[in-house]
């Protein structure tokens, strides 16, 4: 029986594209879950069958789970940062702090 290869190509996508995301309040939580939700149902069907698919897919997977994870654990942290400060600076004062910054730069 040939064996099956794991293609962790997706979840790489996705926690690159939520990487990216991390800019936006830590909104790319989302996608990083996903990827790491994807590769952990991946990695738990070949545990249950590990002759049917090829170490080395494996191995490859397991690495896109822990860029996943990583990548997780950066967007929820500056998720809660970004309600840190709108919850003790408030909105407002952000935005002014933003538009002050773009006039600095231009």
């Amino acid at each position: 029986m040939e064996q099956q290869k794991l293609n962790p190509t997706i979840v790489y996508v996705l926690a690159i594209i939520g990487l990216l995301c991390c800019c936006f309040g830590g909104l790319g939580f989302i996608l990083a879950g996903i990827a790491f939700i994807i590769a952990n149902s991946k990695l738990n069907a070949a545990k249950l069958n590990p002759e049917n698919f090829e170490p080395n897919s494996v191995k490859a997977m397991n690495t896109a789970k822990i860029i996943a994870l990583v990548i997780l654990i950066i967007n929820v942290l500056y998720l809660a940062m970004s309600i840190y400060r709108i919850s003790t600076v408030g909105w407002d004062e952000m935005l002014e702090q933003s538009r002050q910054m773009m006039e600095q730069y231009q």
